[in-house]
């Protein structure tokens, strides 16, 4: 049995894609997921499947949600090493007194090269901060998220992949119940 994460994109935001987590969770335990668990309202949800690959898990997920529920919702799906090395390579952890509520992780569908962040034209954000670690971008807002051009929308554009935006709270809590 392996466990996975999904991350659900745009759901529960701004009146848009309304999913009840209780609802969610019947519908991926109906679809035959096991020890399904919600974290928050934004969409993250671990399952249990004897499906060893992420992507085929997250395939499901999307599948049966338009199935039972008529929503187009993106999903990444993150391992446990994911989120683990996002603690390991997060470069804004290292600074002195940095203020993690501004720090972000992007989680992208596919594996980007360091090369990938010309493509985003960070400069052009600047006092924001971004850096690239194959599936992760690291972001280090300098006012905050929900005043920065630097979002899920922008960064899905620019590299024509699937993203989702987790905060640095939600992705410590999501690693520690992976934990569990």
């Amino acid at each position: 049995m392996y466990t996975h994460l999904a991350l659900l994109r745009g759901i529960n935001v701004s009146g848009h894609n309304m999913i009840k987590m209780e609802t969610l969770k019947n519908v991926l335990e109906n679809k035959g997921f096991q020890n399904v668990r919600t974290y928050i309202q934004s969409g993250n949800v671990f399952v249990d499947s004897e499906e060893a690959h992420g992507a085929s898990v997250g395939f499901t997920i999307k599948q049966e949600i338009f199935k039972q529920l008529g929503l187009d919702v993106p999903v990444v799906v993150v391992s446990k090493n994911d989120l683990e090395q996002c603690f390991l390579n997060n470069p804004y952890l290292k600074e002195k007194e940095v203020d993690e509520k501004k720090l972000y992780i992007a989680f992208v569908s596919k594996e980007l090269q360091v090369s990938a962040i010309n493509d985003l034209k960070i400069s052009q954000f600047k006092p924001d901060e971004a850096a690239i670690d194959k599936s992760r971008i690291f972001i280090k807002y300098a006012i905050g998220a929900g005043k920065t051009r630097l979002d899920q929308k922008y960064i899905e554009k620019k590299l024509s992949v699937v993203a989702t935006i987790r905060n640095w709270n939600t992705v410590t809590k999501l690693l520690a119940m992976y934990n569990e």
